[in-house]
């Protein structure tokens, strides 16, 4: 399930540091993969070029090697190469293992609310945005319902397969997540001390920006026009209450109306119909991109009594949830 853009509201600028004469550069670069625009930005020194530029082709690198591992579109990935073996065992990296039992985790922690073997319904619906538009058939979702069943996934040591040969597997509610924390990752155990990575929306941050001060992240308003702001969230690793995860999950990107009604990509797996709640956008905030990545689709599917109250349940985590009726509900206040 594809996350949805949040903002930045950045003014990216060349400082000199306080007592030492070496200027801090912004460097960046954009690449597309994940079927969205990604960006990683760093500042560093500008005596540093050559080093910093060569650091950012190798985590674009990186963000393509993961596409290449997760995208279930993208012939001869691991995903894939599972939802095309018609039930057989499927030998996949070990990220991909790790990744698909983390998934796993979310769907037994919402009792299927979350599943990830909605692959097939979801291929019925169409979100690409085409003009002509058709709706899927009532009975031919009900055909398929059946087939969405995440007990039915069986993994051992590097195998997977998938019990019954016509299920898949869709990894699109967490897959960036996971993504943007190994990215970050890579960027801390190479020295960097303060860089923004954003997977098309999934932002995460090290460090704060060279001037001291927090990452500002624009949440953007619901419907309407792209860079119209509800609101901005601070984001660092400075602690004190600040988080370095900022995702959204939203039902006005990735959607289509018909007959006067609004059809998102959020489905809910017990009608394959688009998930039919109380709110319009769910901001999470957190240290984790994944934790961030799966709650903003599980508090979405929930609506938004049932998520305030989950998200006021768990330790280190705020959300913002943005009703259909335009009300702001902040769990930070």
């Amino acid at each position: 399930m594809k996350k949805i853009r949040i903002l930045l509201m950045m003014c990216f600028y060349l400082f000199a540091l306080s007592g030492c004469g070496t200027q801090q550069q912004t460097y960046s670069k954009t690449d597309f993969c994940f079927d969205t625009a990604v960006s990683v930005t760093i500042y560093d020194s500008a005596a540093q070029a050559e080093r910093v530029n060569a650091l950012l082709d190798e985590t674009l690198a990186l963000c393509n090697s993961y596409d290449d591992m997760f995208s279930r579109t993208k012939e001869g990935s691991d995903i894939y190469r599972i939802n095309h073996a018609e039930g057989e065992w499927t030998t996949v990296s070990d990220e991909t293992i790790q990744l698909i039992q983390s998934a796993l985790e979310y769907c037994k922690m919402t009792n299927g609310q979350i599943d990830i073997t909605i692959a097939p319904v979801k291929d019925l619906w169409d979100f690409s945005g085409n003009d002509d538009v058709e709706m899927p058939r009532l009975a031919t979702i009900a055909e398929t319902l059946p087939l969405v069943d995440y007990s039915g996934i069986e993994i051992e040591g590097s195998k997977v397969r998938l019990s019954h040969p016509n299920a898949a597997i869709d990894l699109g509610f967490i897959a960036k997540g996971y993504i943007a924390d190994h990215v970050r990752a890579f960027l801390l155990e190479s020295g960097v001390e303060s860089a923004l990575i954003n997977l098309g929306g999934n932002i995460a941050v090290i460090g704060e920006k060279p001037d001291g001060n927090e990452f500002t992240i624009g949440i953007q308003e619901p419907f309407a026009s792209a860079g119209s702001y509800v609101m901005t969230v601070g984001c660092s690793q400075s602690g004190a209450g600040s988080y370095s995860s900022v995702v959204t999950s939203g039902t006005y990107e990735r959607s289509f109306t018909y007959n006067d009604k609004l059809y998102h990509h959020i489905l809910d797996t017990s009608t394959g119909q688009p998930a039919d709640t109380d709110l319009a956008s769910v901001t999470i905030l957190t240290d984790s991109s994944l934790h961030a990545d799966a709650l903003s689709t599980t508090c979405l599917l929930l609506g938004c009594e049932k998520g305030v109250a989950y998200i006021e349940s768990l330790d280190d985590v705020d959300a913002i949830f943005i009703t259909t009726d335009g009300k702001i509900v902040d769990t930070r206040e």
